[in-house]
């Protein structure tokens, strides 16, 4: 599924496209996937991924999507993202997630970021944020499948297409695994 050719009409990015915090498709009911952080689609360009979120999408009775992210550096690898974040796209990013999911009547937001989010504590913390900044705007949280062994939710490159959402409790999530030694924090 890698180099699909696709056109999305939701983009948003810094000047380099080093940061991407916006990719998608609009519509009249969108659901919105949160990631961990973007990998190789750009506005032209589809990857396994954002092909996967599509078709669940579409599958599933929404007629767009918005790939997020907890965190907008590109990297295939999460684990090579810098230790130390970068406090103002980091910023940035919860700023526009915040303002797209907010201004959609009962928004749906796909859990979707796998075990990786224990390689850097910056991504815990940024889910946390959302969770916080998102509470009372009727967002409900979904997860894709079964949950890991660990209890996170699957990403989207795990994911049988047979499966179903189901709703996933954020506030109880992070509660366990805040408190739980993981990879790099907010510095």
């Amino acid at each position: 599924m890698s180099g699909l050719t696709a056109r999305y009409d939701l983009y948003a990015c810094d000047r380099a496209d080093r940061c991407r915090y916006l990719l998608g498709r609009g519509g009249d009911r969108l659901l919105f996937t949160i990631g961990l952080n973007p990998s190789t689609a750009t506005r032209e360009k589809s990857d396994t991924t954002v092909a996967k979120v599509e078709q669940v999408a579409l599958r599933h009775g929404f007629d767009g999507f918005a790939m997020l992210n907890l965190y907008p550096v590109r990297a295939t690898d999460c684990s090579t993202l810098p230790d130390a974040v970068e406090r103002k796209v980091w910023a940035e990013n919860l700023r526009r997630i915040v303002e797209i999911v907010s201004s959609t009547e009962m928004p749906v937001l796909w859990a979707a970021w796998g075990s990786g989010i224990r390689t850097r504590g910056y991504f815990l913390q940024a889910a946390h944020e959302l969770s916080q900044r998102l509470d009372g705007s009727g967002a409900r949280w979904q997860h894709f499948g079964p949950l890991t062994a660990e209890g996170h939710p699957r990403h989207p490159s795990r994911l049988r297409y047979a499966w179903n959402f189901g709703d996933f409790a954020i506030d109880r999530y992070l509660v366990r695994f805040l408190n739980q030694p993981s990879g790099s924090s907010l510095r």
